[in-house]
């Protein structure tokens, strides 16, 4: 498994980040309609900019492996406070649902914050090259 390691971390980061890619182009596309959203949860849609921003740049941050631990624990916060503010509704079944998994997508974040990208990461191209 220590062989394969490298590989997983790798993989790991590519999905988690995956979904903050998505969301973010998706916000774009869906600017308006997302700002009217956010509008109606009580948060300003001026802050949109800021969220796709931070999706988009964590997402890659994260796949790439850059900065990592920051870009983690910026993405752990982010998806607490999206839980809480969007998902709070805990008797509405599908809430309920997209609740926890916004907070187990934190845990995977803090587990990155923890652990760090793994050894296939731009953290640690500066540790790789020859002095």
């Amino acid at each position: 498994m220590n062989a394969a390691r490298p590989y997983l971390n790798l993989l790991g980061r590519i999905f988690i980040g995956a979904i903050f890619l998505f969301a973010g182009i998706s916000k774009i596309s869906g600017y308006t309609a997302t700002g009217g959203y956010m509008e109606a949860m009580g948060v300003p849609a001026l802050l949109l900019p800021l969220v796709i921003a931070l999706e988009l740049g964590g997402a890659a941050a994260i796949i790439l492996g850059w900065k990592t631990r920051i870009a983690a624990f910026l993405l752990a916060g982010f998806s607490v406070l999206s839980a809480l503010l969007f998902h709070f509704d805990l008797a509405d079944q599908n809430q309920f649902i997209m609740f926890w998994k916004n907070i187990a997508i934190a845990g995977g974040f803090l587990f990155l914050v923890a652990n760090g990208a793994g050894a296939l990461a731009l953290d640690n191209r500066a540790s790789q090259a020859a002095p």
